[in-house]
């Protein structure tokens, strides 16, 4: 499989460079960017064979068979579309799209084209995820009262993109992406937002610093997430679901392949689990790269983008702001 990236971000060498050193199979082609001296250099750095003027000239390069989207928030939508008229794959950086109305064209135009279209919350991908799932859904905790996700970071740099409105910006869309797609994942169901609560810049009253918000899930119980790029939590990278029975306790759930500590305690037990082994990034890249060869399912395809989507959209209202991806 031959890949294409557009745009040479921060995150495409540990997100698919390095991983595509050690994934059989696969192969980092081409690269563009806005600008063609950045994309030489990327290139010369990393290895990569090709590079092309323009996003739109990697995207209609017939040597490809995929395209790599770390674009800004606000460009994965429209650049994951274009790539799908063009006949690729696409492995999406998250969040998926600026807004739930966009995911849901990307799934319609992803439908019955029989190409992959995969969102890259990595983490789903690595060992300890599922078992986080396989413990809950075991019964060991008994019938789940609360679940809890947070993705705090600090970055004080407030002229950087992922604080632009514009280019669908904000702590909720950057960290908190991660701490409402876990808390979908181990809720059994789809939550509902009760309320929420923002800082948000001064500079810029629409973009959030920080956000919590409160759920109602499945079978009366509730739910928590905080995220947050500026905040006196600094540093936050949760899941805990507490059940009649015990507490699941992950810390750093979003790269276990670091320092991270899984524990369950049930009637009094405490145990701690240790995953290691490959980076989340790597089982990724190979699980998009099965999933192309039709061998393994795609866990976060367009519908599970769009369901993550609404609940991102529906966070922001509560809290008084406007959606990302609009004027």
């Amino acid at each position: 499989m031959r890949i294409g990236v557009l745009g040479a971000a921060r995150i495409a060498p540990a997100a698919l460079m390095k991983p595509a050193r050690i994934v059989e199979g696969v192969e980092v082609a081409a690269v563009a960017a806005r600008d063609r001296r950045r994309a030489e250099a990327f290139a010369a750095k990393h290895g990569v064979p090709a590079v092309h003027d323009s996003y739109a000239a990697l995207v209609a390069d017939p040597s490809l068979d995929a395209v790599y989207i770390p674009l800004p928030n606000g460009l994965h939508g429209q650049w994951t579309l274009a790539a799908l008229e063009a006949g690729k794959h696409v492995l999406c950086e998250k969040p998926f799209t600026a807004n739930a109305a966009q995911a849901r064209e990307v799934a319609v135009a992803a439908e019955g084209t029989g190409l992959v279209v995969m969102e890259a919350f990595h983490y789903r991908y690595h060992p300890l995820v599922r078992r986080m799932q396989e413990v809950v859904r075991s019964g060991e905790l008994g019938a789940v009262r609360r679940v809890e996700t947070s993705m705090c970071f600090p970055l004080p740099r407030f002229s950087d993109i992922r604080y632009n409105f514009g280019l669908a910006g904000g702590a909720l869309m950057d960290a908190g992406c991660y701490a409402v797609h876990c808390l979908r994942l181990l809720s059994g169901g789809e939550p509902v937002v009760t309320s929420a609560t923002a800082l948000t810049l001064r500079r810029d009253r629409r973009i959030d610093r920080a956000m919590t918000a409160q759920f109602a899930l499945p079978v009366g119980a509730t739910g928590r997430i905080r995220a947050s790029m500026w905040s006196r939590t600094l540093l936050s990278i949760r899941a805990r679901v507490v059940g009649e029975h015990g507490v699941m306790t992950v810390d750093n759930y979003a790269a276990p392949q670091l320092p991270s500590r899984f524990i369950v305690t049930v009637r009094g037990k405490r145990r701690r689990e240790r995953f290691g082994g490959d980076s989340t990034y790597t089982h990724q890249l190979r699980a998009f790269a099965a999933a192309v060869r039709g061998e393994s399912t795609n866990l976060t395809p367009p519908q599970d983008s769009q369901a993550t989507m609404s609940l991102i959209d529906a966070i922001y209202t509560a809290a008084g702001l406007p959606l990302r991806g609009q004027p």
